[in-house]
């Protein structure tokens, strides 16, 4: 299956052409580290990119002050991963082996040459996204998690963290290694979340986990951007590799994690370019970093609450903390949520073994215990898949008698076949057993009713718009869908009834609810909002 990046252990190492460390050269200036100073620190901005000439620079264990890795930057290398392009904070000690010479380019300069050069940009980006998946795999972050098993806001911040692609260090509070009991004498043997080398954050949110990682960006601004885009899903980020393209300048707002309801699914295996299947968080990434590459901004966790509309036509969006955000068109591509059950003591329970999301951080909940997923569609599907190999089996629980109508055909064939999976149709659960960690539910199947033992349920049915932010300036439908083209009264497919404002993806009323076609609309709207722009451009 595909993943976020190349394999950095078996890249060929390929040094920048001459020309384009000359062009580094003009736009930075040289600086020497002697031995044993640090490059760049924990919690400092990938303000910088720094080339190497002569020496050598090594990733610092920042609680031994050892050396961490065998393997060291020395000339004709470059510093920094794919946290650069957003200016986001750096997560690892780099110091200097022995005297080191290097070149630093301010980060905005830097970025302007990539734009220029896009055979330096395809080199450098290649670089930084396999350094990025080295980092993630191997958990090499300032940002540590101690106890997500036990409690619901640090397995919150886990979450946002793995579905964002971003490194950090997990720990289990019944290990007994060294480095564990290190980190949990530091929180006193308490779940919590570590920023930095030994700053314990109270009252951990994936918030206040972006802030300090730098993705929650200072969005507060006096300019007018050219589009927000409210919604990091797949329509979304293609959205924004287009905006970026054609140079509008974009921002993109998401309230949970780049991905969307996509980025819950372990495995798309029917979307185009992609014959051995990828993850929605790695496809979505792969987006991201594309529309970053182009200029386009990201901000998350934020959530826009309420929208007005401006004298000169400009919308500003109110959002979750009183900030305010201008543009001159907005894209509405907030997708759809999965609806909540209405089961007693659900809320409780939901982020400790309740789950809307069936990625690797959820399976391993699934060890030694038996799954229940509900939903029918592929979604749930792909999730029943992914589970049934960490999971002692899964039950897949289905209203409908078939799943001919919601589910792709190779999926609901897998299904059908695999003997680690029991598919329960016409039926329902309808109770949820246990406290503060669930032990079972009560599955009702026609008049029959049955215990399954289990502690991870995961939730997938239906599709609930997130469009009361709207606050009534462009029209939804009964359901809360938003209303475009003919039905709006427009020959633009993806207007809606006010202008200047757009909505693609999951969220359009009408709309095949298809990653594919997610990303189709987004990609094709950008052209529609470059016109509007134009001819509005004087007004």
């Amino acid at each position: 299956m595909e993943t976020l990046g190349q394999d950095l252990e078996t890249m060929r190492r390929v040094p920048l052409a001459q020309s384009h460390v000359d062009a580094i050269c003009a736009i930075g200036g040289e600086k020497f580290y002697p031995a044993g100073s640090i490059v760049m620190d924990i919690g400092e901005p990938l303000d910088r990119f720094v080339y190497v000439i002569e020496g050598e620079v090594e990733v610092v264990n920042p609680y031994t002050d050892e050396r961490m890795f065998e393997a060291s930057l020395g000339p004709t290398q470059f510093m920094g991963e794919i946290g650069f392009l957003s200016g986001a904070t750096n997560y690892l000690k780099m110091r200097a082996a022995r005297d080191t010479r290097v070149i630093e380019a301010p980060r905005e300069a830097m970025l302007a040459l990539m734009s220029r050069v896009p055979e330096l940009s395809d080199h450098i980006i290649t670089v930084f996204a396999a350094r990025r998946r080295k980092q993630f795999e191997l958990r090499n972050s300032a940002v540590k998690v101690i106890g997500a098993d036990r409690d619901a806001k640090v397995q919150a911040v886990e979450r946002f963290l793995s579905r964002n692609r971003i490194p950090f260090q997990s720990y289990d509070m019944d290990a007994g290694d060294a480095e564990t009991l290190q980190v949990c004498s530091l929180t006193q043997h308490e779940p919590s979340v570590i920023l930095g080398v030994d700053t314990r954050l109270e009252d951990p949110t994936p918030r206040k986990v972006a802030q300090y990682l730098g993705l929650d960006l200072d969005i507060c601004s006096r300019r007018t951007y050219d589009l927000l885009i409210v919604g990091g899903g797949p329509a979304g980020v293609a959205a924004a590799v287009y905006a970026g393209s054609e140079g509008i300048e974009a921002l993109v707002v998401e309230d949970t994690a780049v991905g969307g309801q996509a980025g819950t699914s372990s495995r798309i295996e029917n979307y185009m370019g992609f014959p051995t299947g990828i993850s929605g968080t790695d496809l979505t990434w792969r987006g991201q970093v594309q529309a970053m590459k182009f200029g386009t901004r990201f901000v998350m966790p934020r959530r826009i609450e309420a929208m007005s509309r401006r004298e000169d036509g400009a919308y500003c969006l109110t959002l979750d903390d009183g900030d305010e955000l201008c543009a001159r068109a907005v894209l509405v591509a907030t997708g759809v949520q999965y609806r909540r059950l209405p089961l007693d003591h659900l809320e409780e329970l939901e982020g400790a073994s309740v789950f809307y999301s069936a990625t690797e951080m959820e399976a391993r909940f699934c060890a030694k215990t038996e799954a229940v997923v509900i939903g029918g569609g592929n979604s749930a599907g792909q999730a029943a898949m992914f589970l049934s190999r960490a999971a002692s089996h899964v039950h897949l629980v289905v209203r409908g008698d078939s799943l001919a109508a919601s589910m792709s055909s190779y999926l609901s064939q897998r299904l059908e076949a695999d003997p680690r999976v029991t598919i329960h149709y016409r039926s329902e659960v309808t109770a949820l057993h246990g406290d503060s960690w669930l032990e079972g539910v009560t599955l009702r199947t026609g008049e029959t009713e049955r215990r399954i033992d289990t502690r991870a349920l995961f939730i997938m049915i239906g599709a609930a718009p997130n469009t009361g932010w709207l606050s009534g300036l462009a029209e939804t439908d009964a359901k809360g869908f938003v209303i475009t083209g003919a039905a709006a009264g427009q020959a633009d497919d993806y207007a809606t009834t006010a202008p200047g404002i757009f909505a693609v993806g999951d969220v359009r009323a009408g709309s095949v609810k298809r990653v594919a076609s997610a990303v189709g609309e987004g990609s094709v709207v950008v052209s529609r909002i470059w016109q509007y722009l134009e001819d509005t451009r004087s007004i």
